[in-house]
């Protein structure tokens, strides 16, 4: 693509800071765009925002914990002031599954489909607490919604904008049941893509999902470096591609999708490496 797809817009991007949110970042930078990026881990964050500028983008850093209203709010009035509007939010900010008891329950799950064993209830789902449940729902789905009302408000007057909504295969069936609040919330950000999508297409305001499989991010590296090798196996095992995608691989459907004319409406689009077909 030409490094000018993007030149005069401006893109919004969540969870910044790490891993593929800081990725996405600096792939629209590359295409010419201008940046508001955001997250709670400010360190990281100012680390995407010195890879963005060294690109000669332009890029406001702020603070915001998006399953905040209010700070949601605040951004956007921020992201206007600067630059004027919002012509492409990439809601990326998730909460992942990354605790020690999530890695046994992940590597449970994995040794169930791989290795032959008698079928029974794995016990994940009727051992999960309220706060096991609950946590999920802030982040993953209150956060897209509330920033998806937020850029509306500039993207439906102006008739003219991009929505990509960074989803999951856990959203599309059982493969993560290791974590059901994740899957469930990936799924109800599926969902709320699709209503979305039907509601503004009429304004020219475009939205989509990209559904990741596996992402070889700093999160995602702990976790193999913690497992044995044989863990590590189940999981390639059940990837037919033999590997996790990287990074670039997935922030280049999001720069698709935010710069290239298409007739995309409420799709789901999933690189996964062959996971799910």
């Amino acid at each position: 693509m030409s490094d000018v797809q993007l030149k005069d817009k401006v893109v919004l991007v969540t969870g910044a800071g790490l891993g593929l949110g800081g990725t996405i970042a600096q792939a629209m930078a590359r295409q010419g765009a201008s940046l508001v990026i955001c997250d709670i881990d400010m360190v990281a964050l100012h680390a995407t925002q010195a890879a963005v500028e060294a690109l000669g983008a332009q890029c406001l850093a702020l603070a915001c914990d998006v399953s905040d209203s209010a700070a949601v709010d605040q951004m956007f009035d921020q992201a206007g002031q600067r630059f004027g509007t919002v012509d492409v939010l990439v809601n990326n900010a998730a909460r992942v599954p990354n605790t020690p008891a999530e890695a046994e329950r992940r590597n449970r799950h994995y040794a169930y489909m791989t290795t032959p064993m008698p079928r029974q209830a794995l016990g994940i789902v009727a051992s999960l607490s309220d706060e096991d449940w609950l946590k999920w729902w802030g982040v993953n789905m209150h956060g897209v919604f509330f920033c998806t009302r937020a850029a509306l408000r500039f993207m439906v007057p102006q008739k003219s904008g991009r929505i990509i909504n960074i989803a999951s295969i856990a959203g599309l069936g059982a493969n993560s049941l290791h974590s059901p609040g994740y899957s469930a919330t990936k799924a109800g950000v599926i969902n709320l893509t699709k209503t979305t999508a039907l509601d503004v297409a009429g304004a020219n305001v475009y939205v989509n999902a990209v559904a990741c499989g596996g992402v070889l991010t700093p999160d995602f590296e702990v976790y193999l470096e913690s497992t044995t090798e044989a863990q590590v196996n189940r999981l390639y095992q059940m990837v037919p591609s033999g590997r996790l995608g990287r990074p670039e691989e997935y922030a280049n459907v999001a720069v698709f999708l935010a710069a290239q004319d298409h007739y995309l409406v409420g799709q789901v689009i999933s690189p996964n490496g062959g996971f799910v077909i």
